[in-house]
């Protein structure tokens, strides 16, 4: 059978994962905190008719002969650029000028949460997405009931400096009830006013990774850990490249439409010319089988 119409084969499976890609892109572009993904193709290996011989005495040099026999996937990216920030007016309302990602997770099982409950950072989940609630008790959340990981330890000049936290003090953050008022500041404090007197609920808790395109997309708006990744550094906002938070805005999807319906035609094209390539070559089949009549 012809190479040619396994090679428009392989076209075919990689632009239709491409359109697939394009396609879950546009769908989130209206996702807070969504990274686009990206598709990058690669030859497979190529037949070697004939192979490269050096120049001699007599003769020069002779490249090699090859047929390449198509393409195939090479990754799907996870590109990290930043998206446009939302203004909303909602404290609570979170986004990140930097590279850091918020941290979530659940509480250590008891029935009942407790003030300053320790978290467990077991298997913590990474996000980008800045909406956050509170509960009934005053915690802080996300839409999935996930608390947003603080840590109670007063940081003071030096300890900003350092940016480190004591591993075994991470806590959920509680604004009281009776609360009149609370805000979220640049480092990532959370003050609250009760009683006409300024108070400090916690500091947020923010993590970097080496490689962050290494991070495994786990649904609804949530990274975790991969082999790839590397482990999560947490430090406060403005530290490390954390980058510092902003209350009262929401960091959009860095989706381009304009970007990714270009990408679309390029795909669509891509897919057409391939399927081009095995009628062709199914042509050709049927002459030859027609030769004898």
């Amino acid at each position: 059978m012809l190479r040619s119409m396994y090679s428009g084969i392989s076209g075919l499976k990689n632009f239709q994962t491409k359109l697939d890609v394009i396609g879950n892109n546009i769908a989130n572009v209206n996702t807070h905190g969504f990274k686009k993904g990206r598709v990058i193709f690669k030859d497979l290996y190529s037949q070697t008719v004939a192979g490269a011989s050096g120049p001699s005495a007599s003769r020069g040099g002779v490249n090699p002969k090859q047929v390449g026999l198509g393409a195939q996937l090479g990754a799907i990216d996870t590109i990290h650029a930043g998206g446009s920030t939302q203004f909303t007016g909602n404290t609570l309302d979170l986004a990140i000028e930097g590279d850091g990602f918020f941290v979530v997770a659940q509480a250590d099982g008891e029935s009942e949460p407790k003030p300053e409950q320790l978290l467990s950072l077991e298997k913590p989940l990474y996000t980008r997405a800045g909406n956050f609630y509170m509960d009934e008790n005053g915690y802080i959340v996300n839409s999935d009931g996930y608390y947003l990981v603080g840590n109670a330890d007063p940081v003071g000049e030096e300890k900003l400096e350092g940016g480190e936290f004591d591993d075994n003090n991470y806590v959920n953050i509680q604004i009281p009830l009776d609360a009149e008022s609370m805000s979220i500041g640049d480092n990532g404090e959370v003050t609250y006013v009760k009683d006409g007197e300024l108070k400090p609920a916690g500091y947020l808790v923010m993590a970097t990774f080496n490689n962050p395109g290494g991070l495994e997309k786990v649904g609804a708006n949530y990274y975790q850990v991969s082999p790839n990744s590397g482990d999560a550094a947490f430090a406060s906002p403005t530290i490390s490249g954390m980058g510092a938070t902003k209350s009262g805005s929401l960091e959009m999807s860095n989706v381009d439409l304009g970007e990714e319906f270009t990408e679309m035609i390029v795909a669509q094209r891509g897919f057409q010319a391939n399927t081009r390539i095995i009628t062709t070559s199914d042509e050709i089949l049927q002459e030859l089988v027609n030769l004898k009549r």
